[in-house]
């Protein structure tokens, strides 16, 4: 089952305790949609593929930006244009060849949702924007798969996992999306260089604690960061048994048009 190579690799998990070969096989077994391969989602696949998670899924469709170098540490100078998912792939086999990946260079909507995430164990929500959001959280109720979610604001960054043993979703954090304008996005509110490294190796964590059931997962707990202060803060959520999705009667039994429903249609 374990090349020589792959045994030198992951000698430093294989010996931690709660780990074990038996845990490294685990990883090796789990598979991980990443829904966005920007900001957060470099971290958090740099260090699922280090790790040795066996299945990889990448969604994302854009090119790499010159404005992305400033925090997405995946992509150089001479990946100007070319497509995120396509780069990262490389760049990723380089790191761990024992990986099998895969690319979704599409637009993830909810005619195609459910058919993407589906084959997975554990999606990973590394996206910007509400309607991304809202989709991700659902397809997840519905597949009934944990959601592990993360967000970054110029300085400051939260993190949860949603939909994990009967814990709250995205929904029950935030039941409704914010009016279009209110929140302004990285390109228009600017974002620290290093928090997308801190969040998603947090993200990651979490991932990994999943596919391990090791510790305490962030399940019923947001996590807050203040990168100023610098300073982590805990709230804690409760599924809200009325939420429309994961809720004792929900009335959201399929995916919607969540451009509308955030009100960003057009």
């Amino acid at each position: 089952m374990w090349s020589r190579e792959e045994l030198d690799r992951y000698a430093r998990h294989i010996i931690l305790p709660g780990v074990g070969a038996a845990g490294q096989a685990r990883l090796k077994r789990g598979s991980v949609l990443v829904v966005g391969a920007g900001g957060l989602g470099v971290p958090v696949l740099q260090y699922l593929v280090a790790a040795g998670v066996g299945r990889i899924g990448i969604v994302e469709m854009d090119k790499v930006d010159p404005s992305n170098l400033q925090r997405q540490v995946l992509y150089g100078i001479q990946d100007i244009g070319r497509p995120k998912a396509e780069v990262a792939k490389e760049r990723l086999e380089a790191l761990n060849p024992h990986i099998q990946m895969d690319l979704y260079p599409i637009r993830l909507d909810s005619t195609n949702a459910l058919e993407v995430l589906g084959p997975y164990d554990l999606v990973l929500d590394c996206t910007d924007n509400f309607p991304s959001r809202y989709l991700v959280n659902d397809a997840c109720v519905l597949l009934d798969k944990p959601l592990v979610y993360g967000a970054i604001h110029q300085f400051e960054g939260q993190i949860s996992v949603f939909h994990y043993r009967g814990g709250p979703c995205y929904r029950c954090l935030y039941p409704t999306p914010p009016k279009p304008g209110t929140v302004p996005n990285c390109a228009e509110a600017g974002v620290f260089g290093v928090l997308p490294g801190v969040i998603g190796s947090l993200m990651a964590s979490e991932a990994l604690k999943v596919l391990l059931e090791l510790g305490e997962v962030l399940s019923g707990k947001l996590l807050l960061y203040d990168g100023l202060e610098p300073a982590f803060r805990t709230l804690h959520l409760t599924r809200n048994p009325a939420c429309p999705v994961c809720g004792d009667k929900p009335t959201v039994l399929e995916l919607q048009d969540y451009e509308v429903f955030c009100g960003v249609e057009g």
